[in-house]
């Protein structure tokens, strides 16, 4: 069956465990309408889904599978991560976790995820009953999940603004977690013995760095013995940031806090590829704890696709699913999530067009040696799929 290829065995294998087999079926064919259609509205999935009975019957039969108690992130996905950790992390010794919260309408997801190829991967998340700014007992509390999770591993801490308070970096310190926190400009670092200065007011400019190593941080609480890598890039074909950051951090050197530092906005593509640049998460239809189970299966979506890509690009035939390469361009193009989820639509499009293609091939005999390394290339995307 074409469609459970859509999952690595090593999540069919998980899945399989917790679900009767008509569950399992519906969330295989779920996690395959998520991928193939850039929307979750409820009522578009019950639209979409295949099973031959009256619209109605399949819009409940969904609402009845997503409100299942086994659709929990600790049951369904924590395993699964720690799977495809030991897969993605081969021969490295620390994981970037990366917190970071995102917020539409009156949805307020406080996520925590860890950093993979210029991505993020969502390992548990919470809807924050509020607007607005997470606070340090919900930041705790997150956390807490992921680092018990992770207890095996060295793990490093990434956060913007928000997470960045001397509490936090404190409570991180005690268990022995390294940290990479940017805080806010006007906070104060004593930089001598009584002798205290704005962030803001250190000299920092364009493309210049700083280092601060075991001082004092704000005036109040006081966090002690602290690192503090400062670096405004310069400008860099015609933009230039309107302002540095300022790194706190327990990381033994400026070129290290910086470095660790940038794989924080990895989140931020993943926020656009579950937004807007692929499952359109903010116009889902529903909220609370079916939000959740959506942003679960999302996840799993998502997480099969950068697999898929993985092993796409480690064949050597990305180049038939996106633009890989392109002169004067140091980055590619198109991501291994863009990579893994367009292979699968395009091996769908080869499948339903086959007979055509075939004709249409007949009439160009002259490109038979570039159809043949094509279809080499398709049975080695299949084989990844």
């Amino acid at each position: 069956m074409k469609i459970m290829k859509l999952l690595p065995e090593l999540y069919q294998d998980h899945l399989k465990k917790h679900f009767t087999g008509s569950q399992y079926y519906i969330l295989i064919i779920l996690i395959s309408l998520l991928a193939e259609h850039p929307w979750i509205r409820l009522e578009e999935l019950a639209n979409l889904f295949p099973q031959p009975i009256k619209f109605e019957s399949r819009r409940k039969k969904l609402q009845r599978f997503i409100s299942l108690p086994c659709l929990k992130i600790e049951t369904i996905c924590f395993p699964i991560l720690m799977k495809m950790l030991q897969l993605f992390l081969v021969n490295k010794d620390i994981v970037e976790v990366i917190i970071d919260r995102t917020q539409w309408g009156c949805i307020n997801l406080l996520m925590v995820s860890f950093h993979y190829n210029n991505r993020a991967i969502p390992i548990y998340f919470e809807l924050l009953n509020k607007k607005g700014s997470s606070n340090l007992s919900e930041q705790k509390r997150v956390m807490s999940k992921v680092l018990d999770l992770l207890i095996n591993y060295k793990i490093v801490v990434l956060g913007d603004r928000e997470f960045c308070n001397v509490d936090l970096a404190s409570w991180l310190n005690s268990r022995q977690v390294y940290f990479a926190l940017r805080l806010k400009k006007n906070e104060y670092i004593e930089i001598e013995t009584s002798v205290w200065k704005k962030l803001q007011d250190l000299g920092l400019a364009p493309g210049m760095s700083l280092y601060f190593k075991g001082v004092k941080v704000t005036k109040t609480k006081g966090f002690q013995g602290a690192n503090i890598a400062c670096k405004w890039k310069r400008k860099y074909r015609g933009w230039q940031p309107e302002e540095g950051w300022f790194i706190l951090s327990n990381l033994a050197s400026l070129d290290l806090a910086l470095k660790t530092y940038e794989k924080r906005f990895g989140i931020e593509e993943m926020f656009r590829d579950f937004k807007s640049g692929g499952y359109n998460i903010e116009i889902p239809g529903v909220t609370g704890d079916r939000l959740i189970v959506l942003i679960l299966l999302i996840t799993l979506a998502y997480s099969s696709a950068i697999i898929m890509g993985e092993q796409i690009n480690s064949s050597g035939v990305a180049c038939y699913v996106g633009r890989v390469k392109e002169a004067k361009r140091r980055e590619r193009r198109h991501s291994t999530f863009y990579i893994g989820s367009r292979g699968s639509d395009w091996l769908s499009s080869v499948d339903f067009y086959a007979d055509i293609v075939d004709e249409l091939m007949k009439l160009s005999p002259a490109h038979k040696l570039d159809y043949a390394r094509g279809k080499k290339a398709v049975s080695l995307i299949r084989s990844a799929s």
